[in-house]
């Protein structure tokens, strides 16, 4: 558990982060700012103010999150400064999770030139991507290709940790096209960058990405044989995935195995009708599995359906990292 620092600094301040409770960290961030005199010029107070409304909106906390942001320019100095690029990323992130893009665009874009200005290279990546998710088509495929090269060319940790993150992204929209085997060439590309991280559950969503492309190419055997895989490792690391459920349902339900089928699709409804995003989002999708696990839909109007999010919450940093998670492996 991420625990307050004496003595705030920048690195305390992203040590907080557990985006996997969004509450706890915000509580985190609350002690911390509280650390801090609020005085114009206090670059690391308005950084805390940030990540504190990041929390929130990761929670759906919308107009709490706008709150919290709304107390940050009055500490910033004049001029650009890593702060003032935090302000105009999260902002963004807020809009753009209540569904607001156009409002998030433009700070996107003021704060991708402000990083690239003072070679901030790790937020440019950020601000990069967030424009990629905010975009459709070639503009989201050209600002993707902008984050990855300045990230493969970066010598910063920070920007050089987004590739696996990008490569997603980029997976995830040529699955949107159908271009199976493009995705598949971006999602191995992910998992070779996820493993020298060293972050087991990254790396059990990169290789799920790998395996539901395979299934969406009619290779459902060896996906099937993946998922399989990644059930044993959740189960070692004394875990479950609502998503693996899903694809195991689907694999065998693909090869007729229906019965095999329905209870997978039920342990996947328990666990992802849990997720607020996905209520909010895909009820649908929800449906589909709630029926599925009935034997109430065909096999004909199965298998494409249900990907994971993508934004993701970035751990550097995660949704897609879904349009939620950013910057971390994820799942649409």
């Amino acid at each position: 558990m991420p625990r307050v620092t004496p003595e705030p600094s920048p690195a305390a301040l992203l040590a907080l982060w557990d985006f996997d409770d969004p509450a706890g960290s915000e509580l985190r961030f609350r002690r911390f700012v509280h650390q801090i005199p609020a005085s114009p010029g206090t670059g690391l107070r308005a950084e805390a103010l940030t990540q504190l409304a990041r929390s929130q909106a990761l929670q759906r906390k919308f107009r709490t999150a706008h709150r919290s942001l709304d107390r940050v320019p009055p500490l910033l100095r004049s001029g650009k400064s890593r702060a003032r690029i935090r302000y105009f990323l999260e902002r963004g992130r807020v809009f753009n999770s209540s569904g607001d893009r156009t409002a998030a665009r433009p700070l996107f874009r003021s704060a991708w030139g402000d990083a690239r200005s003072l070679q901030e290279d790790g937020l440019a990546v950020d601000a990069g991507h967030m424009l990629a998710l905010v975009e459709s088509g070639a503009r989201a495929a050209a600002w993707n290709a902008r984050a990855l090269d300045l990230a493969e060319r970066s010598r910063q940790p920070a920007a050089r940790r987004w590739r696996a993150s990008l490569e997603n992204n980029i997976g995830w929209s040529r699955v949107e096209r159908a271009d199976y085997p493009g995705a598949l060439r971006a999602f191995r590309a992910a998992l070779r960058y996820r493993r020298p991280q060293r972050v087991p559950k990254e790396t059990r969503i990169a290789t799920w990405c790998v395996a539901k492309t395979l299934r969406l190419m009619g290779r459902t055997r060896e996906a099937l044989r993946m998922q399989r895989t990644l059930l044993a490792d959740w189960r070692r690391a004394k875990g479950k995935d609502g998503y693996v459920f899903e694809e195991l349902g689907e694999c065998l339900h693909t090869l007729g195995r229906s019965d095999e089928a329905r209870a997978w699709f039920r342990l996947a409804y328990t666990e992802l009708s849990q997720d607020p995003w996905l209520v909010a989002n895909e009820g649908g999708r929800l449906d589909r599995l709630l029926r599925l696990s009935r034997g109430t839909t065909s096999i004909a109007t199965a298998g494409k359906a249900g990907s994971r999010p993508r934004i993701v919450r970035h751990r550097s940093r995660t949704k897609p990292r879904r349009r939620r998670r950013a910057g971390a492996g994820s799942r649409k």
